[in-house]
């Protein structure tokens, strides 16, 4: 029903319950970093270590999509962290012609 009983209410008095925010996004507001962001920027960082040994030994480049939703923290922060040549986040929407400018990178 959703709902506690007054037997609940009574045998349960004592019992604080505390909501915490977990989410991967770190798109709520009132906190610094919700719980699950720093595990899920650590993984990503392992990740971009063993691509990029595929990457420099293959002479290949690779496009990695991290979870995020509608907030582009995490692929911030692991662009920075690893170095990235290009990050698109949903915050900051690239400029037109952004093809063109991948492609010149690309190419060096």
């Amino acid at each position: 029903t959703g709902k506690i009983d007054e037997e609940a209410v009574k045998k349960y008095a004592y019992l604080n319950i505390v909501g915490m925010v977990g989410s991967i996004d770190n798109d709520f507001c009132g906190t610094d970093m919700t719980i699950g962001t720093d595990s899920a920027l650590h993984r990503i960082i392992e990740v971009v270590d063993a691509i990029m040994t595929t990457a420099q030994s293959h002479q290949r480049t690779f496009v990695l999509e991290v979870m995020g939703r509608h907030c582009g923290y995490l692929a911030l922060v692991s662009a920075l962290a690893c170095g990235a040549d290009w990050v698109f986040i949903p915050e900051y929407p690239p400029e037109e012609g952004w093809e063109d400018s991948m492609c010149v990178k690309l190419s060096e």
